[in-house]
């Protein structure tokens, strides 16, 4: 068995359902035999989209999505991926094709210390030397890409670990078969048969093992009996959820019932969006700020006190219960009353089984229901305004009424999808997917494909900004070719508008900040989908109906919609 087939074995062992790739000839092995396993290899235009793919897969599904790509340029341009998983805690597994095994640091084509590069990036990274040695790195890869903090993880394959014996000692014998050798010659001859004994010794019968099993870090009874006295005696709760607390898909229920039970009123961030449905009572959507500073009792659950809480000054005056996998986070900025350093989902179950029923806060529930109010009447007077071509506001209306309840948001951009967020109410769980802290533009088309792969029945909206639209646009290409009907809708009003806000205003200069309202539906056609351009208030229900019936029938759509400009939005500099 060569090594592309070992890494397949691995893969279907630990139920992997899809492999993303960019092909090279350093990796082909690889595809070939997760092909021949029934494992469905996604080629893509551009590396860094088959690692968002992977991510989006690893989100959703709880099981490390893998990408494969090969040497030198095929890893670096996965980098930034890598990177983006690994501040949003996803689980993936980046296997990179190298130079043979023999051949490292002598100027080989692609020969580049991959190593060294991937280190800062990952959990985890192995590079075997031997064919015996690929199936336990790669074993081990998939444990850690789970375990603890979920994170990426690495492994280099040399080319010469990939292919059959028989050719590998091919390719070697063509360059060492060489008439009447000179003594140096058969030095050298003698060296390289040598690592050839050496690379493929005792690997005739490889085992691979089912996945290991990873038991959740749970509370103990005194810490819980402490967080349940906070929250019991609490007079203004409120709840913070992010993305760790969604690091176990199969059991989103008990996690809603447990937030449920608790009772106190909660805002979700990241891959939490969604969790309660549109309309729940205890969720909660705007002056969060606010609403925080004004809490007795907080429970930041897989949230760290970073810029988005700006850096613990919105819980400086409440008692904080921080629930959190990774000790760094836990204690960023505003170290925790009550820290635990567990799995926030587990916690929060256990939490709501402690707990007496929730006492009577209505006036501290009033208090953020017209907060909530207040702020939507605003955003609905705002898409009143008139504004041409289309209102971003109003037209982001008009989108949330075509979200049914299994429709999957993809969002990658800066002013559009900030105002989808506001705009749009995912309806269920797992059903939100943006890049997270990084703030990656670029991660949309990688991300919609893993999604439709893991929920083909859903209505993916992949929700574009123009600038970010640049980043993937050719993977349209992609969703026509391997049958993914995704549904992208591009907010194009023409410009990098995120920054422009602040950067005209503050600099008196809009430089390297404008666009064209390019025609992206006629790309989207010459890709193999289906373009529609919208640009008229009276065609959006129609526009967008067409839409999602393309999409249903199987073909990818693109929307491209030409967005005037509001003022819904300032002040978009990060500190």
């Amino acid at each position: 068995m060569n090594g592309g087939a070992r890494v397949a074995e691995v893969l279907k062992a630990h139920g992997v359902p899809f492999l993303f790739t960019l092909v090279g000839g350093h990796i082909s092995p690889i595809l070939v035999s997760a092909k021949a396993r029934g494992i469905r290899v996604i080629d893509v235009r551009h590396e860094v989209n088959a690692v968002f793919a992977a991510d989006a897969v690893g989100r959703l599904t709880g099981i490390p999505g893998v990408a494969a790509v090969t040497a030198g340029p095929g890893v670096t341009n996965a980098i930034t991926a890598i990177k983006n998983a690994q501040l949003a805690q996803s689980p993936l597994l980046l296997l990179g094709g190298a130079t043979a095994t023999i051949l490292r640091g002598r100027g080989s084509l692609q020969d580049i210390d991959q190593v060294a590069l991937m280190r800062p990036h990952v959990k985890f990274l192995a590079r075997p030397n031997r064919l015996r040695d690929v199936i336990p790195a790669l074993e081990e890869a998939m444990y850690e890409a789970r375990s603890g903090v979920p994170g990426p993880v690495f492994v280099e394959l040399a080319v010469d670990l990939l292919y059959d014996q028989a050719t590998v000692r091919e390719w070697y014998g063509a360059k060492l078969d060489k008439p009447d050798p000179t003594l140096s010659e058969r030095a050298q001859a003698a060296y390289v048969r040598g690592h050839l004994r050496w690379t493929f010794q005792r690997s005739k019968e490889p085992h691979v093992r089912s996945p290991r099993a990873i038991e959740p870090v749970r509370v103990g009874r005194r810490d819980l009996d402490k967080a349940a006295t906070l929250l019991r005696d609490a007079g203004r709760p409120l709840m913070v959820l992010g993305s760790q607390v969604m690091l176990h898909p199969g059991r989103v229920d008990e996690l809603v019932r447990a937030v449920e039970s608790i009772g106190a009123p909660v805002y979700l961030s990241g891959m939490a969006r969604g969790l309660l449905g549109p309309d729940h009572p205890l969720q909660k959507r705007h002056k969060r700020r606010k609403a925080l500073k004004s809490a007795d009792v907080v429970v930041l659950a897989g949230v760290p006190s970073d810029f988005r809480l700006d850096y613990g000054s919105h819980v400086s005056r409440s008692k904080v219960i921080g629930i959190n996998l990774s000790s760094t986070d836990l204690n960023k900025n505003r170290r925790p009353d009550l820290g635990l350093l567990v799995d926030p989902h587990t916690a929060l179950v256990q939490l709501s089984r402690v707990l007496p029923p929730a006492p009577d806060r209505a006036g501290w529930m009033e208090v953020l229901d017209a907060r909530d109010a207040e702020r939507d009447a605003e955003i609905d007077e705002m898409a009143a305004e008139p504004c041409e071509p289309l209102n971003p506001l109003a037209f982001c209306r008009a989108l949330d009424h075509k979200l049914v309840d299994d429709s999957l948001l993809v969002g990658d951009g800066g002013d559009f999808i900030a105002t989808a967020a506001y705009t749009l109410s995912p309806r269920g769980p797992l059903s939100w997917l943006d890049p997270g802290v990084f703030g990656t533009l670029g991660v949309g088309a990688g991300f919609a494909m893993g999604a439709k792969l893991v929920r083909p029945d859903a209505d993916v909206w992949l929700l574009w900004g123009d600038g970010a639209a640049g980043f993937s646009l050719m993977e349209l290409d992609t969703f026509a070719r391997h049958g993914l009907p995704v549904i992208s809708v591009i907010g194009n009003d023409a410009g990098w508008t995120q920054i422009l806000r602040d950067q005209e205003p503050i600099l008196g200069d809009d430089v390297a900040c404008r666009l064209t309202h390019m025609d992206y539906h006629v790309v989207a056609d010459g890709c193999g989908a289906k373009g529609l351009k919208l640009d008229r208030p009276e065609d959006v229900d129609r526009i967008l109906d067409e839409a999602v019936s393309t999409s249903r029938s199987g073909t990818p759509v693109l929307v491209n919609a030409l967005l005037g400009r509001s003022d819904f939005r300032k002040g978009s500099i990060s500190m």
